[in-house]
């Protein structure tokens, strides 16, 4: 029984032993320690100096480049474009709805009614007379001058075109009073062979 206890006190001792010799093996072959919570860390040590030191010397970098700092671009002559394009799409877009307007009034439908019943000027612009379509227009005609009806004035011009030839169209007719039908002051086409055709008629009426 001795004997017994006397082995396990060894194998114990053993054990204790091992890890031990394996931490100086690490230790011999410049292997890292392995850490732990209780190790208590070592303090470095502060070294101290008799006087301050010496301001290093400073000396210009010799043959350095002197470079100036880059200039920031104006953005007037942008802004400028940009406004110039909106006012130009605006103003293009105000001639065109104004152009609708004047194509879609009762004194336009009225003149072009007119037209197309007066045999003498089928006989020079031939049938099928209609107002000149413009390409820029997207194949509406363009129409000078004002309708404005509220105030009784009227004054415009516009090409004609017929399977014959083609012409320049001039109404002016104003209205005295309100409630009072227009009286029509010039009304007349010009062709483009220099023949001028009157229409006879004396009235506009709106609605």
């Amino acid at each position: 029984m001795s004997s017994i206890v006397g082995a396990r006190h060894q194998l114990s001792h053993i054990h204790r032993l091992q890890p031990q010799c394996q931490y100086e093996r690490l230790i011999r072959r410049g292997l890292p320690r392995r850490g732990y919570a209780t190790d208590v860390p070592k303090q470095p040590q502060a070294e101290r100096f008799s006087e301050p030191s010496r301001p290093a010397q400073y000396y210009a970098r010799p043959n350095a480049p002197q470079r100036d700092l880059p200039s920031i671009k104006s953005r007037w002559p942008l802004v400028l474009v940009a406004s110039a394009l909106g006012v130009t799409a605006w103003a293009a877009f105000y001639l065109y709805a104004t152009n609708q307007e004047k194509l879609s009034s009762s004194v336009m439908k009225q003149i072009m009614n007119m037209v197309k019943d007066d045999p003498e000027l089928r006989e020079v612009l031939g049938e099928a007379i209609r107002p000149e379509p413009k390409w820029y227009l997207n194949g509406d005609p363009w129409i000078e001058g004002v309708i404005n009806v509220l105030q009784g004035h009227c004054d415009v011009s516009f090409r004609l075109k017929g399977h014959k030839g083609a012409g320049t169209l001039y109404f002016t007719s104003v209205r005295k009073a309100k409630g009072e039908p227009f009286t029509i002051l010039r009304f007349k086409i010009i062709a483009d062979d220099g023949t001028v055709i009157h229409i006879p008629v004396k009235e506009v009426r709106t609605k």
